[in-house]
């Protein structure tokens, strides 16, 4: 509970200084001078150490398992690995907003300490708009999303984090994506400063561009590691399954792509500078949207945090004003330099500017296919579901000219460039490419003209790249190497969907995948013309037809077969479903056929019942034998104490026998004594009397001191009894 109060007021701490730094930025903005510049950068360290310092007494809560905090115990119990009780603190809703306001001031300290060159108004400008934004951050948190509420009284255990989330690499993947993220904000802040300055120059870009990096870096990695996970934990048969969460993580991603072109036209030749301030301010824009859907609850979606329309308006009111703000400062302030650009046509320039409209194409195409289902659903009340054929349609066709442009743009000269551009040497490779892609696709059995150009621009891309790493002197090293991974994932995903094969079957208990899997294989090889040498010929029935056609209905909604192929597969489609219905109308005029479908329909009723039994009977010897298991445990448990009780009793009986060999010793040592007092009162006179008196004193005296007796000695004390 100490923890949770100390993290409760550091917060509170928090915020009050981010008013004091408001303050002071704001009421000396005239009057700047080096020695407020390093009393507001002091400002900002206590700020950093409060929100840090609440930030580790929530990690010191999950590591403790202080179940007085709500949040650790809606998120953690006490079995839990060390690990995820770390990780479980920004697996939720509180922690992750929490995490999100450190990484905020963060980075507005680090923009603070490297920018001590830049001019100091630009750099107040650019502190009051982010912290405008950490007092949104502190307001959300404290008011809707408090991640210290207390729990009275205290339970002794907690409901745990969410077992999907127990994975190495989804511990990690959220902190680098709202590193991404995050980072949109200090461009978004500094876009505004340059504009409220008048100083959107090249030195600016140049100056901004390594923030754009550092944020797409991470924005790229987490994206990665997301995709990852959910390969191999969802089981959504892929990296990527076009969920509105993955989407809402796309689109600030090729906004800031778009972003990273763009500054370089600006530092080069202080062109599309307008342009440029919108992707500043649409990048964070396009974080916050997704921050707002997510928690908000309105996207159904296994990445949603919770379903609370009171953070969802708290969230839209705030992105609200950050957006009209932002637009407002930039159409009324900024005014774009006109500069001669008749040499414009045909540049890198004009590359550049192609492919940030291909971006912001896709980007619009993703948007839509996210939100619209939404809208839609509120207007009319309709549901309908946005898939993979959608994207694909609206989307891939785009992606052949997308590829092109990549592989040429990248050869382009600044300013102004020829005809010339299309040497030998380019031509050769492009052709190559196609040849290379038609071959893959022969040998694979398919003839689609658009698969082919799409595959070989794919190809054209990853072989440009790599001849620029050997031929070209001078190569950006940044720029090729994600040209290469771009071409390489691009690449990686056509041929996927070219040699991938996906079955989806039922399997009951006791079945073997592999079974499962070669009984698929041999259906189609006997499908396959040219396979029926040496095999006997399966017989066609209704249910190899329905299962045919099912797999043809999944790989046309999929977008594994376009142009020509696609006429043929629904030309194919067509003659099973007449065939299906010619062989059902067979069927249901033979009385027999009826019958003996009748009664095998009673047959998988009756197999059904005895299977649902099976599983019962199934569920209770497994529930027997846990529990078989668990008294085992609890037997070996209580032998240990047995025997743990029969060592202390072994123990406990030889104390008891040394002390009751000491008290027969003791009471012998009395009755010795009793006789020697008797001796010394004794009425006998005389010399030997005395001489008596003196041994016997004498012996007493030997026996007092701790002197064992003789014999001899006890003899004598017994004659003068």
């Amino acid at each position: 509970m100490f923890f949770s109060q100390l993290g409760y007021y550091s917060l509170f701490c928090g915020l009050i200084v981010s008013f004091i730094i408001i303050f002071l930025a704001y009421s000396n903005i005239n009057f700047l001078k080096k020695e407020l510049i390093h009393k507001i950068l002091t400002y900002v360290f206590f700020q950093l150490f409060f929100v840090f310092l609440s930030f580790i007494c929530l990690i010191i809560s999950f590591v403790k398992s202080d179940f007085t905090n709500e949040l650790v115990y809606n998120h953690s119990h006490t079995a839990k690995p060390l690990f995820y009780k770390i990780s479980g603190t920004w697996g939720n809703h509180e922690g992750s907003l929490l995490l999100c306001l450190l990484i905020l001031i963060l980075f507005i300290f680090i923009f603070l300490l490297t920018s001590k060159n830049q001019p100091k108004r630009y750099q107040i400008f650019t502190l009051l708009f982010q912290e405008v934004i950490i007092v949104g951050f502190f307001s959300f948190l404290l008011i809707t999303s408090n991640p210290f509420v207390h729990i009275f009284p205290s339970p002794k255990e907690g409901l745990g984090l969410n077992p999907i989330l127990q994975d190495p690499i989804l511990a990690i993947h959220p902190p680098i994506l709202y590193l991404g993220y995050i980072g949109s904000s200090i461009i978004l802040s500094s876009s505004i400063g340059a504009i409220l300055e008048k100083r959107v120059t090249a030195e600016w870009a140049k100056s901004l561009k390594n923030w754009i990096t550092v944020s797409w870096f991470f924005l790229t990695i987490g994206i990665i590691l997301g995709s990852i996970w959910a390969y191999y934990e969802l089981g959504w048969g892929g990296f990527w399954f076009w969920d509105p969460v993955e989407n809402i993580s796309l689109m600030p991603w090729l906004c800031l792509t778009a972003l990273v072109h763009t500054i370089i036209v600006l530092e080069k030749r202080f062109l599309l500078a307008t342009w440029t301030l919108v992707l500043c301010i649409s990048s964070f824009t396009l974080s916050m949207s997704g921050t707002f859907l997510v928690r908000s609850g309105i996207l159904n979606s296994v990445h949603t945090f919770a379903s609370d329309p009171k953070r969802g308006i708290f969230i839209l009111i705030f992105l609200f004003f950050l957006i009209f703000i932002s637009l407002f400062i930039l159409f009324s302030i900024h005014k774009e330099k006109k500069i001669d650009n008749k040499n414009f046509f045909l540049s890198k320039e004009t590359s550049i500017l192609l492919n940030n409209w291909f971006m912001m194409y896709f980007l619009s195409v993703i948007l839509i296919g996210t939100i619209y289902p939404t809208f839609l659903e509120v207007i009319t009340n309709e549901k309908i579901s946005v898939g993979p054929p959608f994207y694909n349609k609206l989307l891939i066709p785009f992606l052949i000219p997308f590829l092109i442009l990549m592989a040429i743009g990248s050869n382009m000269k600044w300013i102004r460039d020829d005809i010339k551009l299309l040497n030998s040497r380019l031509i050769i490779l492009f052709l190559l490419s196609i040849i290379i892609s038609y071959l893959i696709l022969n040998a694979k059995g398919l003839q689609a003209l658009f698969t082919t150009i799409l595959l070989g621009t794919s190809f054209y891309l990853f072989f440009t790249t790599i001849k620029d790493f050997f031929i070209k002197s001078r190569i950006n090293i940044s720029q090729k190497i994600s040209h290469f991974g771009f071409s390489l994932f691009i690449l990686s995903i056509i041929l996927n969907g070219i040699f991938s094969n996906e079955i989806i079957t039922n399997i009951q208990v006791g079945e073997k995948a592999k079974s499962m899997l070669d009984s698929e294989r041999s259906d189609k090889d006997e499908r396959e013309p040219g396979n029926h040498r040496g095999r006997r010929e399966r017989k066609v029935t209704v249910h190899s037809l329905r299962r045919e056609f099912d797999r043809l209905d999944r790989e046309m909604e999929m977008g594994k077969h376009l142009g020509q192929n696609e006429t043929k597969v629904m030309k194919r489609m067509k003659e099973i479903r007449a065939k299906i219905r010619q062989m059902q109308a067979s069927e249901d005029a033979n009385v027999d056929l009826k019958e003996a479908r009748g009664m095998l329909r009673e047959a998988m009723i009756a197999q059904e019942e005895a299977h649902v039994e099976v599983q019962k009977a199934a569920q209770a010897a497994q529930e027997a034998h846990d529990l078989m298991l668990q008294w085992n445990k609890e037997v070996d448990r209580q032998r240990e104490l047995a025997e743990d009780a029969h060592r202390e009793l072994r123990k406990s009986k030889k104390e008891a026998d040394k002390a009751h060999h000491f008290y027969i010793v003791s009471l012998r040592c009395l009755h010795s004594i009793q006789d020697i007092l008797r001796a010394m009162h004794g009425t006998a006179t005389g010399e030997s009397q005395r001489g008596a008196r003196g041994e016997v004193q004498d012996l007493m005296s030997k026996l007092m001191s701790g002197d064992t007796l003789s014999t001899e000695e006890l003899m004598q004390l017994q004659r003068f009894d």
